[in-house]
């Protein structure tokens, strides 16, 4: 049987003293930071969602961006290409008329030359008839 004696009031007083001692000098200085440390924790969480969200707008950003510049530099490789193309086109003609120029001097030169090779060859053709005739005949025409 449990005999309830003066010891078990000063064992029960000591009990409870223990607990308001450890509550006043563990528990609660436990809790406090246990009640930091979460709330550290929740900050660190919302800063880095915070950064999180930060880097997802930039990354949104850069790409539209480097879309926006894709299409300008495309846009400006066509107009490039069209101009070279432009002047492409300006320089073959150039060439063009200036081979073709080239070519009508020298057709004409080369008639000139075709005529001015007729009439001698037409003089030496009158000069060996005069000769042959005179030859075939023996005597001078």
């Amino acid at each position: 049987m449990i005999n309830v004696d003066l010891a078990f009031v000063i064992q029960l007083i000591n009990f409870l003293i223990l607990i308001l001692v450890l509550n006043i000098l563990l528990y609660k200085p436990i809790r406090k930071v246990l009640a930091e440390r979460q709330g550290r924790i929740a900050e660190a969480k919302s800063r880095a969602e915070a950064v999180d969200q930060d880097v997802q707008a930039k990354m949104a950003e850069y790409d539209a961006r480097l879309k926006e510049m894709k299409s300008g530099a495309s846009d400006e490789r066509g107009v490039l290409v069209k101009e070279a193309q432009a002047e492409e086109a300006v320089i073959l003609d150039a060439a063009r008329k200036e081979a073709a120029d080239t070519l009508a001097t020298i057709r004409d030169r080369v008639a000139k030359e075709a005529a001015a090779a007729r009439v001698l060859l037409q003089e030496q053709a009158k000069g060996l008839s005069v000769d042959i005739c005179e030859k075939v005949l023996g005597r001078s025409l």
